[in-house]
């Protein structure tokens, strides 16, 4: 039976603490399993199913929601395909579903390629890549997009992590995340242009909160270049992000089909996405943090997720 998901690129690396595997999916160029010496750092799903939740998938040209799926280019109104039906909403960009074509690959590391065509309410063309590759401190992730079109187009990065220490209860881990101002939502999850200081809130999470005690999706400003998850023992799973990841949306469910590190069938349960995103939800209308690129330009965007406190 053919995967869900396409070909699966299993990439493996020998690190100085053991050894390394990775699988990434052909289509949405998604991360869909990430361990070191077989513990599980993101939540994994079987190959005969869609990435739940979105997990692991690559979200361009634009992360999270546009209210509505309309948004203003020049004197033109366009309209974006509604891809969240329950809250009228284009969410996620236009490459969750797309196969992604392999460019180049070896053990450890692995190149795709897919192209956003022009389209119901993205009029740009737009050539992209994404380069996972694992290396002694972790899974470094490198995204480019190309301008391949005629006229400036509107581009935002997201990815979409659940991270995990699979041998400890993810409820017992502790979350921080490196953010200076929480972004007010309204009923469908769409921002309401108001950016509130977390200090002195249950939303300054940068000392750390234990996950059990979270209720989240909620996005996040002014944020630093690390959010991370800690085990009772230590260790740890950041997720890095480089100068351009300036936001990070934060999600906690409780019905995530959670994969047990026994194998067993997987179980509604705790799971916690940590998504870096260079700009928030609507940002086609508001503009925070969305780049336009020139015809023929090219825009880099690195993150990774990097474990520490592990040993062989």
């Amino acid at each position: 039976m053919r995967a869900a998901t396409g070909t699966q690129h299993e990439l493996t690396h020998e690190t100085p603490n053991g050894r390394a595997t990775a699988t990434i999916t052909e289509v949405a160029a998604g991360i869909r399993a990430y361990a070191l010496n077989r513990i599980d750092l993101v939540e994994t799903f079987a190959a005969a199913v869609e990435p739940p939740m979105s997990a692991g998938i690559v979200l361009v040209p634009w992360p999270n929601r546009i209210r509505d799926g309309i948004w203003r280019h020049g004197e033109d109104w366009q309209q974006l395909s509604i891809t969240e039906p329950l809250l009228n909403n284009a969410i996620h960009g236009l490459l969750r579903f797309t196969p992604y074509r392999l460019v180049e690959r070896d053990a450890a590391a692995v190149t795709l390629a897919a192209t956003v065509f022009p389209q119901s309410g993205f009029p740009f063309q737009l050539d992209t890549t994404v380069t996972y590759a694992l290396t002694d401190t972790g899974l470094e992730v490198t995204h480019t997009v190309h301008n391949v079109g005629t006229e400036n187009a509107p581009v935002a990065i997201g990815v979409h992590p659940y991270l995990k220490i699979g041998d400890v209860p993810t409820e017992d881990l502790v979350l921080r995340v490196d953010a200076a101002t929480h972004l007010e939502v309204d009923a469908r999850l769409n921002p309401t242009g108001v950016d509130t200081p977390v200090d002195g809130t249950g939303y300054d999470l940068r000392a750390g909160v234990r996950v059990a005690d979270l209720a989240l999706d909620d996005a996040f400003g002014g944020a630093g270049r690390e959010h991370s998850l800690t085990a009772p023992d230590g260790r740890r799973v950041t997720v890095w992000g480089d100068e351009n990841m300036r936001y990070v949306q934060v999600f906690t469910p409780t019905e995530f089909p959670v994969t047990a590190s026994d194998g067993a069938s997987p179980l509604p349960g705790r799971a916690v996405a940590i998504e870096p995103m260079t700009a928030p939800a609507d940002a086609f209308n508001s503009g925070a943090g969305l780049r336009w690129l020139a015809p023929d330009e090219s825009w880099t965007v690195r993150w990774a997720i990097r474990p520490t406190g592990f040993q062989a």
